[in-house]
């Protein structure tokens, strides 16, 4: 069985995630937690542990269980309160650290809970900040770097990490290591802010593959082609860069135009254009289709066709 490594978080990995469950791959996902917003940054700073959120959601998208206990875990305290805001998911996460000893072991056990086939590892054990360091200036915390990216020239974090010796293992042994869909500077580019995974990958045979953003970032990726994710992601890989791009084929799969002028009047948001010869320029083969649907009138990966063609790149 192949053996794939994701990086990522948020909702495009998730969404990536529940379509590659379906297919026969060994999937390890590996997760950054320096997230510090809502639910997420409330606990992190309260239990000061790592950010739990990105987690609960990867295990969610994964999970072999009953659709009851899926959104159990997926509930959200609503009510005025100590818990207003949580879901259920965070709170068990942050309880099982503290029963655990650390959020590896604390994922693995909520993984099997869930019958989750494949592998879910926090990029760290530590509480870490994501750090954003321009012209005199130094931006701390996730939602500070998302709000200032223009004025941003470095990430780092605020303190050197260590990464497990078993995410280094898997990233060196893969077939094929991706970087899924979602916020391009807080949610990818994390992971390549340790040496040691940078060094990992560079040992590691696989080539790299970019599933890219059907949509623009407000503050982050306004303007991006997908070209331009590109250059962003090889810049931090430094000595590798990436090697193939899953994208949506604008030129034939075209997004509903008054769903496209809706997501810019109300988010600021804009559909990504796929610049071919400025990807082949960067080295990368282009993988195009039609791989977005319309989930509630917003715009969505469709996680079975995307997994699909990275399956099919996997069996040539």
């Amino acid at each position: 069985m192949k053996k794939v490594v994701v990086f990522g978080g948020g909702t495009g990995l998730s969404c990536l995630l529940s379509g590659l469950k379906l297919f026969p791959v060994d999937v390890t996902t590996i997760i950054a937690v320096s997230d510090n917003g809502s639910s997420t940054g409330v606990l992190k700073e309260e239990l000061d542990i790592p950010a739990v959120g990105d987690v609960g959601k990867v295990l969610l998208s994964m999970a072999n269980v009953d659709d009851d206990f899926v959104r159990l875990l997926r509930y959200r305290f609503s009510r005025e309160g100590s818990l207003h805001n949580h879901p259920v998911r965070n709170i068990m996460l942050a309880a099982l650290v503290d029963l655990k000893g650390n959020l590896t072991e604390a994922t693995r056990y909520m993984a099997g809970l869930l019958n989750v086939r494949g592998t879910v590892l926090p990029l760290t054990e530590e509480k870490v900040d994501l750090v954003g360091r321009g012209e005199g200036e130094v931006f701390y915390g996730e939602e500070a770097v998302s709000h200032n990216i223009r004025s941003i020239r470095r990430l780092t974090y605020d303190h050197d990490i260590t990464v497990r010796s078993e995410v280094q293992e898997r990233i060196r042994e893969a077939d094929l290591i991706i970087f899924s869909p979602g916020s391009l500077y807080t949610s990818i580019l994390p992971h390549l802010l340790s040496e040691e995974v940078r060094a990992a990958i560079c040992a590691a045979q696989a080539p790299l593959m970019y599933v890219g953003n059907l949509v623009t970032q407000p503050g982050e990726t306004d303007d991006y082609t997908m070209s331009a994710h590109v250059r962003v992601l090889n810049r931090y890989l430094r000595d590798r860069h990436i090697d193939l791009v899953i994208a949506n084929d604008t030129g034939k799969a075209r997004i509903d135009p008054e769903i496209a002028e809706r997501y810019l009047r109300l988010e600021n948001k804009q559909t990504v254009l796929l610049d071919r010869e400025e990807l082949e320029q960067l080295g990368a083969e282009v993988i195009a289709d039609d791989i977005f649907r319309i989930e509630e009138e917003r715009i969505r990966h469709d996680a079975l066709k995307t997994a699909y063609l990275i399956f099919s790149y996997l069996m040539r």
